[in-house]
């Protein structure tokens, strides 16, 4: 006898394709908004499109669904349209982080910042490509970080309902620009700690997974506080370990699953949590060798497989994974003593697993 395979937490409530959906509809209308601008502004429409509508596992909306839902909220098209605004600030968060870290690739497909940078070349414009794609990017990431907020305000929510979540969508994306800008800073001072590396994955990327997406869904359901303080407790350390498991798949990754080249986290210098654990456990010469090719963009494939060794040896892999275990027990820890919605519990679970299992 066959069994089906268990619905992803993610598509379970059709939610992955209603959030896919309300994508779609809005980029449709702001493409024949910005053809009614100018027919030279076709190309930004169908860079976004394929940036939003062609990837990600739509984990925060995800996450503030069933934080809606497990506050008691009920289930409407509005609210899954609202919260598919989180995947716009997404694409703002990454399309900016791409050209700051000098990423060549997202998803398998070209950085925005190298895409446009083509297109001038491939033109025969004026000036820098590179320049030009760089502007760009800052532009379109502007760009999807406004429609986060139109298409928050726009999805048909009962005004009142919006005011209450607001606060949190304005502390969430102040929150993943101070982290953005610690981030760049510490890569600029070589700055290597746990205490440093934990803040900036805390505010970069953590909070606004987890955290922020369930109290926004909490916010709209008008969650009580003891919802609220226990949608904090999960999604605190739930964040970490997705950023940690992120982590090390930016170092140990496979390049068909990240869409990224291998080892590219050393090549860009990021100061993560992995690597510092690897620095503080490593003698003198493999300090050296680590801080001394970390961030070098020329680091090659036997460089790259040179520092896993040396990161595996000092024990900061097994240390690194074993955080994320006990992360991630101490978030779903945190939901049993609070009343949830059954169906959301469970999903918050799986979330849970979905978000900080192994590549392999």
């Amino acid at each position: 006898m066959t069994h089906a395979a268990p619905v992803s937490p993610v598509d379970r409530a059709g939610l992955r394709q209603r959030v896919d959906k309300a994508l779609t509809e809005f980029l449709c209308g702001r493409r024949s908004w910005m053809a009614g601008i100018d027919d030279a502004l076709t190309p930004v429409a169908e860079a976004i499109e394929g940036f939003v509508l062609g990837g990600g596992k739509r984990l925060r909306p995800a996450f503030a669904y069933w934080g809606f839902r497990g506050a008691g909220g009920v289930d409407a098209d509005q609210v899954v349209t609202a919260l598919a605004a989180l995947e716009f600030f997404q694409a703002s968060a990454l399309i900016h982080d791409d050209l700051m870290d000098r990423s060549d690739t997202r998803r398998g497909e070209p950085a925005v910042h190298r895409r446009f940078a083509t297109r001038h070349r491939a033109s025969g414009w004026h000036g820098d490509p590179d320049g030009f794609g760089d502007a760009a990017a800052i532009l379109l990431g502007d760009l999807c970080l406004v429609w986060s907020d139109e298409l928050l305000h726009s999805a048909g929510l009962d005004p009142h309902t919006v005011a209450r979540a607001r606060p949190v969508f304005d502390e969430m994306r102040g929150e993943v620009t101070v982290g953005q800008y610690l981030d760049v800073l510490t890569q600029a001072t070589g700055e290597v700690s746990l205490e440093r590396a934990g803040k900036v994955a805390r505010y970069k990327s953590a909070k606004y997974t987890v955290e922020r997406p369930l109290l926004l869904g909490g916010a709209l359901a008008d969650a009580s506080a003891d919802v609220c303080t226990a949608y904090s407790a999960y999604g605190l350390p739930l964040g970490e370990a997705f950023q940690l498991r992120d982590d090390v798949l930016g170092v140990f990754g496979d390049p068909a699953q990240t869409g990224k080249p291998a080892g590219d986290d050393l090549r860009e210098g990021k100061r993560t949590y992995l690597v510092a654990a690897a620095v503080e456990a490593a003698d003198e010469a493999g300090r050296d060798l680590l801080l001394g090719r970390l961030g070098d963009p020329d680091l090659d494939e036997d460089g790259v497989a040179r520092l896993r060794e040396l990161i595996s040896g000092t024990g900061a892999l097994a240390r690194t994974e074993q955080r994320i275990v006990t992360l991630t027990d101490t978030a779903l820890a945190a939901l049993a003593g609070v009343d949830l919605d059954t169906e959301a519990r469970q999903a918050l679970v799986d979330l849970a697993i979905a978000a900080t299992r192994r590549a392999d």
